[in-house]
């Protein structure tokens, strides 16, 4: 799906014209964005968080050469899915958490 399919799918659930949805998913995303940004996590209850990670310096190799050089630290965005949104996508592993869970 693609943000075009997506605006047509807030449309077609919601009373919206395309260009308010586009607008909408405009705004959640830089949001969302800008939140990450500063350094605040940005949690969606059973959807997932967003949040930024520092990333460590490290060494590493050129594929093409197989000389070594230096990565250097930086910070990225994450995404870690929640309980529904996992469980929607997988709903056998969830069933098996669900029986774990019982089991104790």
């Amino acid at each position: 799906m693609n943000r075009i399919e997506l605006i047509e799918k807030l449309v077609s659930k919601n009373d919206l014209t395309k260009a308010a949805a586009g607008r909408i998913l405009d705004t959640l995303i830089e949001t969302i964005q800008v939140a990450v940004k500063k350094g605040d996590a940005v949690t969606l209850v059973g959807f997932g968080t967003f949040k930024s990670v520092k990333r460590a310096a490290r060494a590493g190799k050129n594929p093409s050469t197989g000389a070594s050089l230096k990565i250097l630290a930086t910070t990225i965005p994450k995404f870690t899915p929640g309980s529904k949104f996992k469980a929607a996508v997988d709903p056998k592993a969830a069933a098996r958490k669900a029986a774990k869970a019982a089991a104790k």
